[in-house]
């Protein structure tokens, strides 16, 4: 069942990369206490996922936490060492925090996981954005599969 407004985010970790290799980050401690405009994308280095979905968060970055959001966050089923060259190539740091779901264990617990198998790319999170006030979901928007929308940054700007 896939989690909806209103739901607490369920204790997972993810994997960040930093100066000293990676690093766990616990779902509970990420969340907590702070409003968190999280993104999840099917893939580093995807066409939509890095010409539009990224980019965007980048560019709006200053604009969300003007809205009171305390961080930015993207995931996506990818290791740690994928997603920090990810954020290396699109400039995105300082802006985005990038927290590898590597087995896909946030997408499976929070419901948003999708079968990219027919791609070649196995199993990987949907494309869908989320407002995590305190560790609970204020806003969710789930793309149609092939979608690009609901999950932009200019949408979630318009709901805070």
């Amino acid at each position: 069942m896939a989690i909806k407004v209103g739901d607490r985010i369920p204790t997972t970790n993810f994997v960040k990369a930093t100066a000293d290799g990676p690093q766990p980050v616990d779902s509970d401690s990420f969340f907590k206490g702070r409003k968190v405009a999280l993104f999840s994308v099917p893939g580093a280095f995807t066409p939509t996922c890095s010409a539009r979905h990224l980019p965007g968060f980048i560019t709006k970055a200053d604009e969300l936490k003007a809205k009171g959001v305390d961080e930015i966050a993207c995931t996506a089923v990818n290791d740690a060492f994928v997603l920090n060259a990810w954020s290396d190539n699109a400039g995105a740091k300082d802006k985005v925090t990038m927290l590898a779901d590597g087995n896909g264990d946030f997408a499976k617990a929070v419901g948003l996981q999708m079968d990219a198998s027919k791609f070649g790319m196995g199993q990987r999170g949907q494309r869908f954005s989320m407002v995590v006030d305190d560790g609970v979901v204020t806003q969710l928007n789930v793309e149609e599969p092939g979608a690009f929308s609901v999950s932009t940054a200019e949408h979630m700007l318009d709901q805070l």
